[in-house]
């Protein structure tokens, strides 16, 4: 695919909306002297405060896009390319989000992967890749924290955070109902309800979610319709907050989910090969399965967490204290090979099935604890806080193989049991040197262990059941952040961060297709960041830019797949990416407000001793041969994932009609060339990625009630969304266009 044309359309749209941004705001000043860009607040240290004086790159989603962008139906992937620098993807499904910020993240697909980037929900951070899937509803903002975070955060933060904040419960009667309908009998339904039990006292907030889909992918070698695709997901979330006192505040949130589908549907031979072209004749809605049949996937999770908040009075610390509890079940099976048959036992197709894959994997048992304990205070001109944090998770994974070949009878089973306990202690200060200038800077202290043991009772190949292979790396390391702001005038602040961030150990053992335990050693990264973030006269448009470089030592990253069905870890000598980041929002006249985001990132492994295994299909390899025979070296190379442009855009306009309005938003993102693995070849890449939303309807006066028709993928993009690389040349893509309408209804409220 050629990526010039979409590419240049895009960049100069969001280079027009920026220089728009950057010089004309005086010539809207006389449309409309009274209106201006809203403030936007966040809580990226801790602490609310206004965007334009956080000293990193953060970028916060809400209102008007936040709901676009959800309303197919979409899991927390609709947010990749959205915010610059961030792509998400998987191959899992609906509820094993792997996120990539600034290049960095994870390919492991493995269900205790450790990931870069944390995912942190009500301040709670979800360690298990499958808690991070946890379905969007009811949310207040969102916010993508970029580079190292391990301060405040702490471990597994080198590449950032991804913090989602919940609607919480209001001392005034207030709630939302809301539904749509779309293509694939696609039904989003959810609502909150809000308000005060206790005049003053206490107060609750119920929200729920249930997303539909039906089965939409044909299977021609069955014959069956609509076989694949589709699932059921319920979701509530519960909170009480209790305020006896002005001193004092408690609020519990508890929160369930489950989710009833079909895996990510992996395709055979839908790659040609010397190419990353799709085969002619492929067809989204179609595939040819001979253990389709047998796919399922389930997800049930459930926690709860309690934050408890005491104030010790005027020019004293505040206290805060959040206890949370985790726990998911998972069972996920499907056809790997994304074919039928075998080379050995024809027919198979399509193309061609060296042997057939069936595979699954559960977790029978999981629980998730953490305590975060932290006094936080501001004199003035001086802002700190300082805490200790525990947590401790027990996880079971199940896998098994199954004889596609015999009717999905079980051929092999292993089985790993991780314990990971981890404490930290840290301390976060800003002081301000003068009216202009602040300063500030953090260290955390981290200590982590992980106990692991697995084995493999029955093996697919004949091999005899292994021993109980065990590992417990242990690792500590310091964290830290300096910044300086300066602002520059009343509307300007520069800034400038140095941070380092820290990985814990990781370990994998997928013994049913391999013999051995596999370990990556502690991750550490250097960053350096500088940026500007400011208003317009007038305060008609907000922007901001950064700049940044990292470096990486004993980068921990993952050979996924390649001869076998396995994960193998790995840790790269460096790896270094740098680039730049822009965000812009304005509002040029009354009613249009425009955003627009862009990153570029370059990211490069460095190391020249570091080789792995190439695809076991009949793939291009494009990396010299290694050391060993079968092998390639990946020195040079960028990382798996990492597109070294994004692009997007959102504009919305309303017009006057009665007592309310009509109302337009249409949003765009863009994405340019990513690799799939850690080697290069001509056919495990996609070139681009453009999709676009649209979305027209009625505005009752104050938002009472709405009525809206949208689309999502507007313009139909096919593009490959990564790859198998162990079998043939199978690939999973993006989601077609999906059309519908919605309603919604608010009450209460000021």
């Amino acid at each position: 695919m050629n990526t010039s044309a979409s590419l240049r359309a895009l960049l100069a749209a969001s280079a027009s909306v920026a220089a728009f941004v950057l010089v004309t705001p005086a010539a809207a000043q006389t449309a409309s002297e009274a209106v201006e860009v809203g403030e936007v607040l966040v809580t990226a240290q801790k602490r609310t405060e206004n965007i334009n004086d956080v000293p990193l790159a953060v970028t916060a989603v809400s209102g008007e896009k936040l709901d676009a962008i959800r309303s197919s139906g979409g899991d927390i992937r609709v947010f990749s390319a959205r915010v610059p620098s961030l792509t998400l993807e998987s191959s899992f499904g609906r509820t094993f989000p792997r996120p990539y910020i600034r290049g960095l993240g994870n390919t492991d697909f493995d269900l205790n992967a450790s990931q870069p980037v944390s995912f942190v929900y009500d301040e709670v951070v979800m360690e298990t890749p499958v808690l991070k899937g946890f379905p969007l509803f009811d949310i207040d903002q969102v916010e993508v924290l970029k580079g190292p975070q391990g301060t405040l955060f702490g471990r597994n933060t080198p590449a950032g955070v991804l913090k989602f904040d919940s609607a919480k419960p209001t001392n005034t009667v207030e709630g939302y109902a809301q539904a749509s309908y779309a293509t694939f009998s696609t039904i989003n339904v959810e609502g909150a309800v809000s308000g005060p039990i206790i005049d003053g006292v206490l107060a609750a907030r119920l929200s729920a979610l249930y997303q539909h889909r039906n089965d939409w992918v044909d299977n021609t070698q069955g014959g069956d319709k609509n076989d694949s695709e589709g699932y059921d997901q319920f979701a509530i979330r519960g909170q009480l907050l209790w305020t006896p006192t002005e001193e004092l505040s408690a609020l519990l949130n508890l929160h369930y989910q489950h989710l009833d589908g079909t895996p990510r549907v992996f395709r055979a031979n839908i790659i040609q090969q010397g190419t990353n072209n799709f085969v002619p004749g492929f067809k989204r809605d179609e595939i040819s399965q001979d253990a389709q049949s047998r796919a399922v996937q389930k997800i049930e999770s459930s926690g709860a967490n309690l934050k408890l908040t005491y104030d010790f009075g005027e020019g004293l610390p505040e206290l805060t204290s959040i206890t949370a509890y985790e726990r998911v079940d998972a069972y996920s099976r499907g056809d790997i090979d994304g074919g039928f048959g075998a080379s050995f036992a024809p027919p198979f197709g399509p193309g061609f099935i060296p042997f057939p894959s069936e595979s699954a994997d559960g977790i029978p048992f999981h629980r998730q604890f953490t305590q975060e304990i932290r006094l936080a205070g501001d004199s003035g001109s001086l802002a700190y806080t300082v805490g200790a944090y525990y947590f401790n998770e027990s996880i079971k994974i199940d896998s098994y193989s199954y004889n596609t070949l015999a009717g999905g009878a079980l051929d092999g089973y292993a089985y790993q049991n991780q314990k990971s306990e981890s404490w930290a202690l840290f301390a976060n200060v800003d002081y301000d040197v003068s009216e202009q200038l602040n300063v500030g800077g953090g260290v955390r202290y981290s200590d982590d262990k992980k106990d692991f043991l697995a084995q493999r009772t029955l093996s697919p190949f004949g091999a005899p059941p292994t021993a109980i292979l065990t590992t417990s790396p242990d690792a500590s390391e310091v964290s830290f952040n300096v910044n300086a702001t300066y602002s520059a005038t009343d509307n300007l602040n520069l800034y400038a961060r140095v941070a380092r961030g820290y990985r814990a150990p990781s370990v994998q053992g997928r013994l049913v297709f391999g013999d051995t335990l596999s370990v990556a050693d502690k991750e550490t990264l250097m960053s350096y960041e500088a940026g500007i973030k400011g208003k317009l006269p007038e305060a008609r448009a907000r922007f901001d830019a950064a700049v940044f470089y990292y470096k990486a030592n004993d980068l921990q990253i993952t050979a996924v797949g390649g001869g076998a069905n396995f994960n193998r870890l790995l840790n790269a000598d460096k790896a270094v990416g740098y680039g730049f980041e822009f965000n812009a929002e304005m509002e040029p006249v009354d009613r249009l407000m425009i955003t627009a985001g862009l990153s570029y990132n370059n990211t490069e492994i460095k190391d020249p001793a570091l080789f792995t295994q190439p695809c076991g299909a009949p793939c291009t390899v494009l990396d010299p041969a290694g050391p060993i025979a079968g092998t390639v070296r990946i020195d040079g190379n960028s990382l798996p994932n990492a597109p070294k442009w994004i692009a997007n855009i959102t504009a919305g306009y309303s017009w006057p009609m009665g007592e309310g309005e009509i109302f337009v938003f249409t949003d765009w993102a863009y994405r340019s060339k990513v690799n799939f693995f850690l080697y290069e070849s001509a056919e495990f890449n996609d070139d681009k990625l453009l999709e676009g939303g649209l979305r027209l309807g009625y505005r009752a006066a104050g938002g009472a009630w709405e009525v809206a028709a949208f689309g999502r993928n507007i313009t139909n993009d096919r593009s490959l969304e990564g790859g198998i690389d162990f079998n043939n040349l199978t690939g999973f893509v993006n989601d077609p266009r999906i059309v519908g309408v919605e309603v919604k209804a608010k009450f209460g409220g000021n």
